[in-house]
């Protein structure tokens, strides 16, 4: 799934290219780096064939996606009108992949992670491949073995052990993005798992499961895939994928369903969707400084500043300052005290009312 807006990491992040199409990752001496999608691909290297990877994304993100993965073939990049959150870009393409393969199994990642090492990941994917191939009525997600009481994640329980099956479990219950005190608690238990929003089940599996909890999606799109590979593709894509009704796959189907496994997932796992946790995607100086995608930074008596720049080279320079952050771009620059990039995506909407959308 990459159709993500990425709106938290304006002025970087816009409307014309988002969070994972942007080369900020892993750069060094004032290089770009990687995109996210570029390293969700990677990770799949010896996993899966590139003639087997899919791309949901926006439709107007179609060519820089299909720029950014070169052997991807147009006809596996599935574009969204609009978007109608992660129900219906699993939904689209599950029917898509089961008009092509009506026994499909496929794997739901997301383009906006970090997830190291490759290896113990890889090794997750096969064990869950393996237990749908085995167990088709059996939806899988990948819990992510905590490191510490995170309030920003939502959380699976890990009830009692699939038959059979090593190393997977039935999922008990699924928890919102809990308090402090009970995060520390699930932490504590060693029953808990942050949500990885990764997942393994059969096409014809997930789809029934659409159809039962979420009927209106469900005929939404098998009406799409009907239509799929047709001359009338776009027309009735474009014509029904807007009156889908917009829900998160979580709500809308993995907190019904009653067949629902985890695999855990002990990896250092980041989701790049703020400054802040793309900040713990760079090294930092003595003092707690980072420098990221095409800056240069220098500090004098700074402390935990994160300098970004889209601009290859461009020094942002700092007197005095602490737990910062500063994005400079072309069209806009942000300056913002870390503890207030929770409203970002406030300020973007303030930035379009004010100076237009040309500017987000």
């Amino acid at each position: 799934m990459g159709g993500g807006a990425g709106t938290r990491l304006w002025p970087m992040s816009r409307t014309g290219k988002p969070k994972q199409l942007l080369k900020f990752i892993g750069g060094k001496d004032g290089s770009r780096g990687e995109s996210l999608i570029a390293i969700a691909a990677g990770r799949l290297r010896g996993l899966i064939e590139p003639q087997r990877v899919y791309v949901c994304t926006g439709a107007s993100y179609a060519q820089q996606v299909m720029e950014e993965l070169p052997l991807l073939p147009e006809s596996q990049v599935l574009g969204e009108p609009m978007g109608r959150d992660t129900a219906h870009a699993v939904g689209f393409s599950a029917a898509v992949l089961f008009k092509r393969d009506p026994e499909a199994v496929f794997s739901v990642l997301t383009a906006d992670h970090i997830i190291e090492p490759v290896e113990v990941f890889q090794e997750a994917m096969r064990r869950a491949f393996e237990t749908v191939e085995k167990r088709p009525e059996y939806l899988v997600t990948f819990g992510i073995t905590p490191s510490y009481a995170a309030t920003g994640f939502g959380y699976l329980q890990r009830g009692e052990g699939l038959q059979g099956f090593d190393g997977v479990y039935k999922v008990a219950a699924f928890k919102e993005k809990p308090k402090e005190e009970v995060a520390e608690g699930y932490l504590a238990s060693g029953q808990y798992a942050w949500n990885s929003g990764m997942f393994v089940w059969k096409a014809r599996t997930i789809l029934e499961q659409l159809r039962q909890h979420l009927p209106a999606a469900y005929e939404g799109v098998m009406e799409i895939a009907d239509a799929w590979d047709t001359p009338r593709q776009n027309e009735v894509l474009y014509a029904v994928y807007p009156t889908l009704p917009k829900i998160s796959i979580d709500f809308a189907v993995m907190e019904k369903a009653p067949h629902v496994a985890t695999i855990a997932m002990d990896v250092k796992w980041l989701d790049v969707g703020s400054w802040p946790s793309y900040a713990e995607t760079l090294a930092a100086d003595s003092a707690g400084n980072r420098t990221g995608a095409g800056a240069r930074g220098v500090h004098m008596g700074s402390k935990n500043v994160l300098a970004v720049s889209e601009e290859a080279g461009h020094v942002i320079a700092t007197i005095g300052c602490e737990d910062l952050i500063i994005v400079h771009t072309p069209r806009a620059t942000l300056v913002c005290p870390a503890k207030e990039a929770e409203k970002i995506k406030q300020m973007v909407a303030q930035v379009e009312k004010e100076q237009g959308k040309e500017y987000v």
